[in-house]
């Protein structure tokens, strides 16, 4: 299944045939007649604002490869807890834009980075170090797979926005599903003095697994191995992991103690 594991070079034509998809799609819903100005499922966002948004962060990572090329010192990474903030003020300080000058420029950004990222070769794809803004030193591979992020659930936020009923494609998020639980520990908020809690996760699908979760104040540590015997255990398709990774729904289901399971699931604050 290497062609779904997206950190190894084998998954990189899947990778970027997926995200050319989501692209081409979110694309077309934005250029739509009627939709730059609609709401979209991400709080105070309109179409417009996600467009601004891809283009902010597209452009970042422009930077960011550019570094990574000259050997130039980057700047520490600010983390994440600044995040949602600073990316809200990026996205809306595109809105003067029209949308047929956003659209224009934000597909030439996505041809170049996908031009990148394709260019990557096999050991660049894991071996190469590329620090992002927020999060700090990457392997590049993490590039693509942010491009996915954006493309899949910002087309998802657009779909909500519109009041129809839809769901996120099956090859997005089995694509996705690994790097969840990277997104759940760098986004983990325990309060002081909260014991340690393990969680069993079960996921089905082509990236299917059981992993043993442990949240506290120290962060989050994660590893496969049986969820069975541990006395709360959430179990997850792909698509449902990926929304509620992202605070876009609350799903899933769970087996054993229902309390422990919302105390884990609200333990992570939302990018």
């Amino acid at each position: 299944m290497g062609e779904w594991d997206a950190t190894t070079y084998d998954a990189k034509d899947n990778l970027l045939r997926v995200l050319r998809g989501e692209a081409e799609a979110l694309f077309a819903m934005a250029a739509a007649p009627g939709a730059w100005e609609r709401p979209t499922a991400c709080e105070r966002w309109q179409v417009r604002d996600i467009v601004g948004h891809l283009i902010d962060v597209t452009e970042g990572y422009f930077a960011a490869f550019d570094a990574s090329a000259s050997g130039a010192q980057p700047p520490d990474a600010l983390g994440l807890p600044p995040m949602a903030g600073s990316l809200d003020e990026a996205a809306r300080s595109h809105r003067d834009l029209s949308q047929a000058e956003a659209l224009d420029r934000l597909e030439a950004d996505f041809a170049k980075m996908t031009g990148l990222a394709s260019a990557l070769g096999p050991e660049e794809w894991g071996g190469r170090v590329v620090t992002h803004k927020y999060m700090g030193p990457l392997p590049a591979f993490f590039y693509p797979v942010f491009q996915l992020m954006d493309y899949g659930v910002h087309g998802w936020d657009i779909r909500q926005g519109a009041g129809n009923g839809h769901a996120l494609a099956a090859d997005t998020a089995d694509l996705l599903v690994p790097f969840m639980f990277i997104l759940w520990q760098a986004t983990t908020r325990v309060p002081e003095a909260t014991p340690p809690a393990t969680v069993g996760v079960r996921v089905s699908s082509r990236n299917a697994g059981e992993y043993r979760v442990t949240v506290s104040p120290d962060g989050l540590s994660y590893e496969k191995g049986q969820a069975g015997g541990l006395p709360t255990v959430l179990e997850f398709d792909p698509g449902s992991l990926v929304l509620t990774a992202f605070g876009r729904a609350n799903a899933g289901t769970v087996t054993g103690d229902r309390a422990a399971a919302e105390a884990f699931l609200n333990a992570f604050f939302r990018i």
